[in-house]
């Protein structure tokens, strides 16, 4: 049993794509670009949006950060709550509280959109560190939130990696857990690509919120390198 259990938010906890995806369309709008499918906007879950404006959309940086703000315009109003939990996640979440263990949320989405989101579902209380990137671009890189998630754990006195692990759905949740020497427990249900999880190292690979629940609760071990679920 793992006393810390840091969680990714988007693919790991709840699905965003309507609310992410909708508020990417609503950016690309401001540029003159029309993109009807969500589908092919799904890479914008889980990594710095300025990064993937760039790389998917060959804006300029100023571009890109003039689309981030556009599409937070839209964002903070209605896309945080185009949202859904995954099934079966709450009651996870309340039974890993009850259990003892340390909660905290490790995400790239700036923390007070993080925060607004775990009210709405009604699950802030299972979590006593959250930790997001800030709105004014400090923070946006797994490793960095992952480490002020440590610190924070530090100030707790617990601070031993070996009895944390990481939760995510994309290579950078994998990267980010190895970069302070935890474990990591990689999500298939999320926003992954084809066999990203696995190059990147997860040490297990569940395909569903049941699958998360046997490895926490019912004492599979990280480092087998398996997938469960």
């Amino acid at each position: 049993m793992f006393s810390c259990i840091l969680f990714d938010l988007d693919g790991t906890i709840s699905d965003p794509k309507q609310g992410i995806c909708g508020c990417v369309q609503y950016a690309l709008r401001s540029f003159g670009i029309e993109e009807p499918e969500l589908d092919r906007l799904e890479p914008f879950i889980g990594p710095p949006l300025a990064e993937s404006f760039m790389k998917y959309y060959n804006f300029t940086a100023e571009q890109a950060q003039e689309a981030v703000e556009k599409y937070r315009e839209r964002f903070s109003v209605t896309g945080k709550y185009e949202n859904v939990l995954y099934p079966g996640m709450g009651a996870l979440l309340h039974d890993l509280k009850a259990s003892g263990a340390t909660l905290a949320i490790a995400s790239s989405k700036p923390t007070v959109y993080v925060e607004d989101i775990l009210v709405h579902f009604g699950i802030r209380e299972y979590f006593d560190i959250v930790v997001g990137s800030e709105l004014d671009g400090r923070r946006v890189h797994k490793e960095e939130v992952v480490a002020e998630v440590l610190s924070q754990l530090a100030a707790r006195g617990e601070s031993d990696p070996d009895k944390m692990v990481m939760i995510g759905d994309r290579s950078f949740d994998v990267e980010g857990a190895k970069a302070i020497g935890a474990h990591c427990i990689a999500v298939s249900y999320g926003y992954a690509q084809p066999g990203e999880l696995e190059n990147a190292g997860a040490e297990i690979i569940v395909r569903d919120v049941e699958g998360l629940r046997s490895v926490l609760l019912g004492g599979t071990q990280a480092g087998s390198g398996t997938q469960a679920g």
